[in-house]
């Protein structure tokens, strides 16, 4: 099958869901299933391999080293299939005797969906998602990692886009990743963590960036937590369908419960991602002012804005020696009044490195402008006690429900950012001094004119009279209106 191919058969589950269940509940039944076959068909193409190998010996075919994972015979896709009643609870036990057999990889990994509810799946219908499903093998002779993998992201944007305001939970817009990997380069043998990971698309795509370069991903250690259930159950499956299994992802509460640790201490990576849920109001704000990991350095959030608590947490979590981070957060963490102690204290950290003024958008199913925050412990000398503002508000592609960044917007932001030079209307350096006699406000537009803004400036007389003229027409054309109707 051809990439659209492949792509086309994978969604084609979905329509059979539709007058159904709801959109947003589509994932939570289409990417178990999914993975399932694929587990299975992999199975199978190792165990031919193997008895192949050793002229027809069964039991040598069967033994765990020849198999990514283990596939009780009685759990197979094949055997679900000859189901033909109560077809949900054979899927749901063939699911956890899948997880039992493989505790240390795949426990969880197919989620809690309610498979035995014949109110909202009945028998005909879940065993026309396995009869759809059973038309291809999906072996990886049959459809290549890299291929899966493409197809599995494209899922991930469809269910975004078919599930409106849910789908921020688990979809950072991929040109926006993109960029962000980009500017992190992480290198083979570094430590990635994303503490708000969703459905794993800025680790991955971590590790894609080096083996696009030729360069050993596999070395790359990978590690992200997520709070929802469904959502790092889907994380997880996005790393095996692209071949990645070195990996840790893990269910939990960052805030809360962080779950990557050592010496009681907070672990340190080498790179940090993130788009974490921004302005949440539902956190422990008492715990976190007495946190025993230390994670209050630069104060307490306000029990309405829990921004500030994800940004320390990554700051606590950077490696001191060689850590850098970025964050995709909402233009507030930049001048918000009720933080500006905690960002003065972030400024005087000597750690912020870039301030990227994105357009709006670009967050899922939200016109809310972005922006990237840059840090770094360990500033080049020519970097230190500097930050560099971007305005990238205009590199922007809208299109009818896709708002994006092309490849030649990725590259003039990158480059910006690596020349750390001025540039008119675009970018801009500071000295931390500047910006801490200026209150500590990291807002763009009060260190960059926007160009486009210094090219249609008008005089304040014109303008006022160009607005009164508007004023009157407008007026006129109010007053046409009401006779008409």
């Amino acid at each position: 099958m051809t990439q659209q191919q492949l792509e086309k058969y994978l969604w084609g589950a979905a329509t059979l869901l539709r007058g159904t269940i709801d959109a947003g509940d589509y994932k939570q039944y289409i990417f178990p299933l999914l993975f399932f076959k694929r587990i299975c068909d992999v199975y199978d193409e190792e165990f031919e391999k193997a008895l192949a190998e050793s002229d027809g010996d069964m039991k040598y075919a069967a033994f765990a080293e020849h198999h990514h994972f283990q596939v009780p015979e009685h759990a197979h896709w094949n055997r679900v299939r000859e189901t033909t009643t109560n077809v949900g609870m054979a899927l749901q036990e063939a699911m956890r005797e899948i997880e039992k057999a493989n505790p240390d990889t795949l426990y969880g990994i197919f989620g809690d969906a309610s498979w035995t509810n014949k109110d909202r799946l009945s028998d005909e219908t879940l065993t026309n998602l396995i009869e759809h499903y059973s038309q291809h093998k999906l072996s990886l002779s049959n459809v290549a990692d890299d291929k899966l993998g493409n197809a599995y992201e494209y899922l991930i944007k469809e269910f975004a886009d078919d599930s409106g305001h849910t789908a921020a939970e688990f979809y950072t817009n991929r040109t926006v990743v993109t960029l962000m990997t980009k500017i992190m380069d992480p290198q083979p043998g570094e430590s990635v963590y994303d503490p708000t990971c969703g459905s794993g698309g800025l680790l991955l795509n971590c590790a894609l960036h080096l083996k696009a370069e030729g360069k050993e991903y596999r070395t790359l250690k990978l590690y992200g937590q997520e709070i929802n259930l469904l959502t790092s159950a889907i994380a997880r499956m996005n790393m095996f369908m692209h071949g990645i299994e070195e990996f840790s992802i893990v269910r939990g509460d960052t805030l809360a419960n962080p779950a990557f640790l050592e010496n009681d201490e907070l672990k340190k990576f080498n790179v940090i991602l993130a788009n974490p849920p921004y302005s949440i109001k539902a956190w422990d704000r008492a715990s976190f002012e007495n946190d025993p990991y230390g994670r209050n350095m630069w104060g307490t959030p306000p029990q309405n804005c829990a921004d500030y608590a994800f940004e320390q947490h990554i700051h606590k979590s950077m490696d001191p020696n060689n850590g850098r981070c970025v964050q995709l957060w909402p233009h507030g963490i930049l001048q918000r009044i009720s933080e500006k102690h905690m960002r003065i204290n972030m400024i005087k950290s000597g750690t912020v490195e870039a301030v990227i003024g994105l357009g709006p958008n670009l967050f899922y199913n939200s016109a809310m402008d972005s922006c990237l925050l840059v840090r770094n412990t360990r500033k080049s000398s020519e970097r230190k006690g500097k930050v560099i503002f971007i305005d990238a508000f205009e590199l922007i592609i809208a299109e009818k429900n896709n708002t994006h960044l092309s490849i030649e917007h990725q590259t003039k932001i990158f480059e910006a950012y690596s020349d750390f030079n001025d540039q008119e209307g675009f970018a801009i350096v500071k000295t931390e001094e500047d910006i801490l006699a200026n209150e500590g406000s990291l807002k763009i537009t009060d260190y960059l004119k926007r160009s486009a803004n210094m090219k249609n400036a008008l005089p304040f007389s014109e303008a006022l009279k160009t607005w009164e003229t508007q004023s009157l027409i407008l007026n006129d054309s109010m007053n046409q209106l009401f006779k008409r109707l």
